[in-house]
């Protein structure tokens, strides 16, 4: 019987097939707890280290999906329109609406469009099976498919349940899935904020989520016409939703983009919980936003900050940048390479100390130096431009006196003090040799990171551990009960302290020496922003042309460092250290210890403190300390050698043409005196040029040699040197 054959073909053979499936589905359906904990986000929220939310970010660049919102938490305006829209009988049916579903295939029978008789525990279903999903669209197998699972659901699921999943799973408009992620996107609001005009948009676009702004207008109306509600401007309204850049709630918090993206693991649960301090991280960010209000109009528009905690090595705060102040707000600088400039001089005193080329009380040279290098002659200078003299280890690094500084490191060779800075986790790109004596002022580039991590190393006596970053965590545990998870780390395992790379001895006098005031008046005052009520041992550093400034020091719990200056390296306009970085400093520093003062810095074993004098009253006698074995009462100048201090062997001098000749006159100068004998004497290419301490020459182009000679003509020292003489423009010549 063909009849009866196309009838089992057509209809009964798809239809038991169709439900034999359904029903395995039905049996494996997940409970409503299960599909809410399996809910994968797009949007991430970092806490704090007390669970407070910092920031919200977005890892998965394909879907949106928002953290799962209960239904208590919907607006009542956006329930309505939505079962107005697609469910007008939700609580009155099992899951199938046969009322709807015979209007339905009554009106397929005259080919009229109605609504469709798909339920939202139907179209749940298809949300929660793909195979139902993608069964032939509007085909009859995937109804019968969805309406037998939708059956099981409103078994096992109760109505606000299965309502609940609905709204935040169902897809909306292009990337968004359910009705959080929509709200926010377009509308920059939570679920539970939306009126009856956004709650109908929404409502709308359930249907036809990608179609026109007219089209899901005129829906919208119509919906908001059975609430009782008008819709006029609503197609204007719609048209601007669906043009605008995404929104971000009012109250999103955004107060560590850079750490987030370092901390935050997709496939971790919504909420993940983070070393930072939510108190101190808040105040780092406003503090750095105070301090460039304040530096307005000197070209400095960046910053960034790093506060770690001394004994675990855990980030406290960590500002990657000024945010909507920088051009470069997306570069994270805790982690950019920049010239650190003085900041570094504390590793080479210290390392100097260690070796004991040097006590705190020794008297280090601070006269102008001319330094011979491969590249020419390199002419380090205060950054006042004035010079002291002799002058104790103590107040030069206390007031960064850049002359002591390179002598320091060119007695103990780049090389070495390349190897201690890598040592310490800097990193240096380049070697010893490359920077030259110019490494002891801060030639280098360093990150903030890497130099917070050094200074912190020094607050724990010279011992060095990696920072605690969760890209060293452990993968964190959750269950299925829980939405945070908190960091672990794999640093955190050895409990057996490492050896200290820097004598702990040394570093304690640096540390001494750092946190006293008075050793740094000369340079800073007393009243500076480096003052604190407590022990802090504070370091400033000013790169070349004012393009960067720092501030970084160590209590006896916390580091904090500080950068500022400007993402695309341009000078700033008298910003240093001090004035720049330092007050940001200073407010973390007390903040930090709110309550709970520094404690003062204790001394490892074998060192002596003892008083000591200056023979010649250089400084005011004091209570010094030593490491053992290098321990003076009396601090004298020992007798310097007579020696040509300008020029030095090799230098070469150019002729500026648009100088005058007259104008350019060199400077031969000796350092050392030669007592009853009377003043030096000079000879240049073999001729008397003139007698003293200094003689004044104008200069002429070629190689020369010049010789010092004592009153009796005794040859003490010889140099030799070149001037090379400068075109002459053509319009000097023609007097244009």
């Amino acid at each position: 019987m063909p009849g009866l054959r196309w009838v089992l073909t057509t209809w009964i053979t798809p239809v038991a097939s169709v439900l034999l499936v359904a029903s395995a589905h039905a049996q494996s359906l997940p409970t409503f707890s299960e599909v809410r904990s399996q809910h994968r986000v797009s949007d991430f929220t970092l806490l704090d280290r007390r669970g407070v939310p910092l920031q919200v970010l977005r890892l998965d660049p394909r879907r949106r999906a928002l953290a799962w919102v209960p239904l208590q938490d919907m607006s009542p305006a956006l329930l309505r329109a939505m079962l107005l829209s697609e469910d007008q009988r939700f609580y009155e049916h099992s899951g199938v609406d046969w009322s709807a579903v015979a209007a339905s295939a009554w009106a397929n029978l005259w080919n009229t469009r109605t609504r469709g008789a798909s339920t939202v525990t139907m179209q749940l279903a298809g949300l929660l099976d793909d195979d139902l999903a993608q069964r032939g669209g509007r085909s009859l197998s995937q109804k019968l498919g969805q309406a037998w699972v939708a059956g099981r659901l409103e078994q096992r699921w109760t109505k606000a349940q299965i309502l609940e999943a609905y709204l935040n799973l169902v897809p909306l408009r292009g990337e968004l899935i359910g009705v959080p992620a929509a709200a926010q996107t377009l509308f920059g609001k939570r679920p539970s904020g939306l009126d009856h005009r956004e709650s109908a948009l929404l409502a709308a676009m359930l249907r036809a989520p990608n179609t026109t702004a007219t089209r899901t207008a005129s829906r919208a109306c119509a919906l908001l016409r059975g609430m009782s509600e008008p819709c006029d401007g609503l197609e204007d309204e719609a048209a601007a939703v669906f043009t605008r850049k995404p929104l971000q709630w009012a109250d999103a918090p955004q107060w560590a983009p850079h750490f987030a993206r370092l901390a935050l693991r997709p496939d971790g649960p919504a909420a993940q919980r983070s070393t930072l301090d939510g108190r101190i991280q808040r105040l780092a960010v406003e503090s750095l936003g105070r301090q460039l209000g304040e530096l307005q109009g000197r070209a400095v528009e960046d910053g960034a900050i790093l506060v770690l905690d001394n004994a675990s090595g855990e980030v406290v705060a960590w500002v990657g940048s000024s945010g909507q102040r920088s051009e470069a707000a997306q570069v994270d600088h805790v982690v950019s390479r920049r010239q650190p400039g003085s900041a570094l001089k504390p590793f080479v005193y210290e390392l100097a100390l260690e070796r004991r080329l040097i006590t705190a009380a020794s008297l280090l040279d601070d006269t102008p130096a001319q330094i011979p290098t491969a590249a020419g002659v390199y002419l380090p200078q205060n950054y006042d431009k004035h010079y002291r003299g002799w002058i104790s280890a103590r107040a030069a690094l206390g007031n960064s006196l850049n002359v002591p500084a390179v002598r320091l490191g060119l007695m103990l060779t780049p090389e070495a003090v390349f190897e201690r800075l890598n040592a310490l986790g800097l990193q240096l790109p380049e070697t010893g040799g490359f920077y030259g004596p110019s490494l002891a002022l801060g030639s280098a580039d360093v990150t903030l990171l890497g130099l917070t991590n050094a200074y912190r190393a020094l607050a724990n006596g010279g011992r060095y551990s990696e920072v605690l970053l969760p890209s060293s965590r452990k993968a964190a545990s959750s269950t299925s009960t829980t939405t945070t998870t908190t960091a672990t780390a794999t640093t955190a395992a050895s409990t057996t302290p490492a050896a200290p790379i820097t004598d702990p001895r040394a570093t304690f006098i640096v540390a001494d020496i750092l946190a006293d005031n008075n050793a740094r008046a000369i340079t800073f005052g007393l009243t500076s922003a480096l003052a604190l009520p407590f022990p802090a041992a504070v370091k400033t550093g000013t790169s070349k042309d004012m393009r960067d400034n720092w501030c970084l020091g160590w209590s006896s719990r916390y580091t904090v460092g500080v950068w500022v200056g400007n993402s695309d390296g341009a000078a700033m306009q008298q910003v240093s250290g001090v004035s720049g970085a330092a007050p940001i400093w200073r407010e973390l520093m007390l903040a930090l210890h709110a309550g709970a003062p520094g404690q003062a810095f204790k001394p490892p074993p074998g060192l002596v403190h003892q008083p000591v004098r200056f023979d010649a009253n250089q400084e005011p006698a004091r209570q010094e300390y030593f490491v053992a074995g290098t321990e003076q009462a009396v601090l004298r100048l020992a007798a310097t050698a007579v020696a040509i201090s300008n020029p030095a062997q090799g230098a070469i001098y150019a002729l500026d043409p648009d100088i005058p000749p007259a104008h350019q006159r060199l400077r031969f100068e000796h350092a050392g005196a030669l007592g009853r004998d009377g003043p030096a004497q000079w000879r240049l290419d073999g001729r008397p040029l003139g007698r003293g301490v200094t003689v004044d020459w104008l200069p002429m182009p070629g190689t020369h040699e010049l010789a010092l000679l004592d009153a009796n003509g005794r040859e003490l020292q010889r140099v030799r040197f070149e001037v090379r003489g400068a075109s002459v423009r053509a319009g000097r010549r023609s007097g244009l």
